[in-house]
């Protein structure tokens, strides 16, 4: 299990880009591939690493580790999502002064923006619509207010150009609100 961990996360870690929410769906597909977690248990892993300090994705590596292994299981999927990462950075390091202005290197990641951006989007929906399907009417007073609060924060950053803080704060308790 531990061998397993350690090397699902290292995959995972090696082939991703675009930072911690653009992991997600893979993270996802490799729990739900080794029936880690269920699709509930994985919601709540996400939520509870999003809400922590530090890189989601890290997060996300280490609660899934501890649920289904222990403290061990925890250290060897924390390990295998960052060291890809640090011996990529490290070689990365040794070669970009030498190759930072040349035209298929800058095209390369210039490509991979949209493709970022697109595993980005399909994780906020696909959390921001977990539980959707239980609900018995069409729509519920909990997904009126879920929309309500993405318009708001969404309206507040792109015409009244708040401060991000101020937008957390505000969805935060917004969410206290509706739904203590």
């Amino acid at each position: 299990m531990l061998f397993s961990l350690f090397l699902t996360f290292f995959k995972i870690g090696f082939i991703s880009f675009g930072g911690g929410y653009a992991m997600m769906p893979i993270i996802q597909h490799e729990v739900s591939k080794n029936n880690w977690l269920t699709d509930e248990a994985f919601n709540q892993v996400v939520s509870l690493a999003g809400s922590g300090p530090g890189p989601i994705a890290t997060n996300c590596a280490t609660l899934i580790g501890f649920q289904t292994a222990g403290v061990m299981g925890a250290i060897a999927a924390t390990l295998g999502m960052v060291l890809p990462s640090l011996l990529l950075i490290i070689v990365l390091a040794a070669f970009l002064y030498k190759w930072h202005n040349n035209r298929w290197f800058k095209s390369s990641f210039y490509g991979l923006k949209p493709v970022v951006t697109g595993l980005i989007i399909f994780a906020a929906i696909h959390f921001g619509m977990a539980g959707w399907g239980e609900a018995k009417l069409p729509i519920t007073w909990q997904q009126i207010a879920t929309i309500l609060i993405s318009i708001g924060a969404f309206v507040g950053i792109v015409k009244y150009k708040l401060h991000p803080f101020i937008i957390i704060v505000g969805a935060g308790i917004m969410g206290i609100v509706f739904f203590l």
